[in-house]
């Protein structure tokens, strides 16, 4: 699928919010935000974008005789959830036989762990992991990381939109990173950040907008 196509289905859901003041995960600030979770209630178009991340790695470039034995896809919660089911349901069809699909949940601010018995699908299997947006892929490298842990064989990491131009070796070294598409977007430190210097409204409806300002605000009254 060309990478028009991509760009309309994330036009087509609103999907890309330009113009704005963001408060990234990472805590860093933009003007730009890829909001995946607009494409989600969009069952056909996931569904459409999650098909071409699993043939992409069922079909090595390059090689279309030879294909990937992945048997799990595993991904982080919560939007990767979504992405783990449709990945998982489209390689079950091309392999014609089952590829489990499991989730790794978050414990704290920054630890993941995969429970409820999933975590026995994993030792000695092959794995995809996947992820919708990476900005610093802290979450990704911890979910590879993890699966690594637990006896399983990450053979490569696939995602909607790579927003930080993340490399193989920033998420765990993977075998290979494969992105539908791949964005640069500028971002700032709070203290650089020309659109704080120009008082713009901070966006609260996508992000991590919200919690920095309540943090702002506790600060203040603190002092």
């Amino acid at each position: 699928m060309k990478k028009e196509r991509i760009l309309q289905i994330f036009k087509d859901c609103s999907a890309i919010i330009t113009d704005s003041h963001i408060v990234y995960t990472s805590g860093r600030h933009g003007a730009v935000y890829i909001n995946k979770d607009a494409v989600y209630p969009y069952t056909k178009k996931i569904q459409e974008l999650c098909e071409i991340i699993a043939t992409h790695f069922y079909y090595p470039v390059g090689s279309f005789i030879k294909v990937v034995d992945i048997e799990v896809v595993v991904a982080p919660a919560i939007g990767g959830v979504i992405l783990s089911q449709w990945v998982a349901d489209h390689l079950t069809y091309l392999k014609g036989r089952q590829v489990f699909s499991v989730y790794a949940e978050k414990i704290g601010d920054k630890n993941f762990i995969i429970k409820r018995g999933y975590d026995k699908l994993i030792p000695g299997k092959s794995v995809l992991v996947v992820e919708d947006i990476l900005t610093t892929g802290a979450s990704a490298k911890k979910v590879v990381e993890l699966t690594r842990a637990i006896g399983g064989n990450v053979v490569g990491l696939g995602v909607l939109c790579n927003r930080g131009g993340i490399t193989p070796k920033d998420v765990g070294d993977v075998p290979e990173l494969f992105a539908l598409i791949n964005i640069e977007l500028d971002s700032w430190d709070e203290k650089d950040c020309p659109l704080c210097e120009q008082k713009i409204p901070i966006n609260t409806d996508v992000g991590k907008g919200r919690e920095f300002l309540k943090r702002k605000f506790l600060a203040r009254e603190v002092k």
